[in-house]
């Protein structure tokens, strides 16, 4: 349990609490968290560190309310939350972590055929100096194979997909489809058949995604190379 400060402002007017770091992270992702498990203050303060607390009209007049916790909620919903150093070097190994588990699924040797090891990949990941951000895994793989083929003969192993979505669906399909598209050919009653290249590690994941989003009605054909 780390105490952090969550603030926001309301125009000239600032707003701070101390809250629980990662129950708060945990809300402002849209978890359930008990409310209780996130407040480590009794007082919303203009100014935290001087002690000036917020009057009762001011939290009235921004939140619409003077419950306390309701008011805690909003701050860390709205505002901001103080990221530690310590939080930000976690959040960055279990990325560094995702990576190397990715890696392992879906990378070859290009040489051999063969797959990596854990210790492999990490040490080759310090020594090409990748930089792994705090964002989706998948938006990071190209740049990240890029540094890596310095230091080993490393590709991404993939099943060639052919995916034709009725048009009704297009629309919310496409986000899923669009990051391993080879090349698409829109119907004239508004289907879309395109031709993908997915990560084999990730293929059962994208079947899901996809009739989650189309009901079972995308119909898929794999492709030979």
């Amino acid at each position: 349990m780390t105490d952090t400060l969550a603030r926001l402002r309301s125009g000239k007017m600032v707003f701070e609490t101390m809250v629980d770091l990662d129950s708060a992270i945990k809300l402002r992702k849209g978890q359930e968290v008990n409310i209780n498990e996130i407040v480590r203050d009794n007082n919303v303060y203009t100014d935290q560190k001087k002690g000036l607390k917020a009057g009762s009209l001011e939290l009235q007049n921004v939140f619409g309310t003077t419950d306390f916790n309701k008011i805690v909620e909003g701050i860390v919903k709205k505002g901001q939350v103080e990221v530690t150093q310590e939080f930000r070097d976690e959040a960055l190994e279990a990325r560094r972590k995702q990576v190397v588990d990715f890696l392992v699924r879906n990378a070859i040797n290009a040489s051999t055929s063969r797959p990596f090891t854990p210790d492999m990949l990490e040490h080759s990941l310090k020594e090409s100096g990748a930089k792994i951000e705090n964002k989706p895994i998948e938006s990071q793989i190209p740049q990240i194979i890029e540094k890596l083929r310095s230091i080993i003969p490393i590709k991404i192993e993939t099943k060639k997909l052919k995916v034709k979505i009725p048009a009704m669906h297009t629309g919310k399909a496409y986000g899923i489809v669009n990051e391993y598209k080879e090349k698409e050919d829109w119907q004239t009653n508004g289907d879309l058949e395109i031709t993908l290249n997915i990560p084999v590690g990730i293929q059962m994941e994208f079947y899901d995604k996809l009739n989650s989003v189309t009901h079972g009605s995308a119909i898929t054909e794999e492709l030979s190379e």
